[in-house]
């Protein structure tokens, strides 16, 4: 696509404090950002993509805590006016979806208050924000994704945060390129 090559371009063109910047929006966690920033330039969308995705799988954990601190609960709204709330609040909202009631933001009161329920027992059992790939999700998939993760131990968690984020942030690469998911 023209417009992500024009992204990707842009992209490598940028002073590195401005990279890491953007980067920080597709994931919160400065080794990332300074990681695959030192990676530049890209040849192409997929390789920023992998890189990112690689960077996150080869954080520490102190790394990838520090990534979940700028992510909202599922289920809550996410606050502040940058790139990466509005990028939450579509996440979360199912958006693309198609089904109504989709995402975390389905309106279902009982719904919404099974996920506030489940978030804190998995912040109690973890230490640390649930986080998953909402994206496509109805919030009734989220819950049980949720629920069935509790069962974790934590070796097995940490695993799983790693995929969600990794995914998470492969999509927001792309958005920060300008493609549509």
């Amino acid at each position: 696509m023209p417009h992500t090559r024009a992204g990707l371009d842009r992209f490598n063109a940028l002073a590195p404090e401005d990279a890491e910047r953007d980067l920080l929006a597709c994931c919160a966690s400065r080794a990332f950002a300074a990681a695959v920033t030192a990676g530049r330039p890209y040849p192409g969308p997929g390789a920023l993509a992998d890189a990112a995705e690689a960077a996150v799988r080869a954080l520490g954990w102190p790394d990838v805590l520090e990534a979940l601190e700028a992510h909202p609960r599922i289920g809550a709204r996410p606050g502040g006016a940058g790139r990466e709330a509005a990028w939450s609040r579509q996440e979360q909202a199912g958006l693309g979806a198609g089904a109504a009631g989709s995402g975390a933001d389905g309106g279902e009161d009982g719904l919404r208050q099974a996920l506030a329920d489940g978030n804190r027992a998995y912040e109690d059992r973890f230490g640390h924000v649930h986080l998953v790939c909402a994206t496509g999700l109805t919030g009734t998939e989220m819950l049980a994704g949720l629920r069935e993760r509790l069962g974790n131990d934590d070796d097995t968690e940490r695993g799983v945060v790693r995929d969600h984020l990794a995914r998470i942030t492969r999509l927001r690469i792309a958005k920060l390129l300008g493609e549509a998911p």
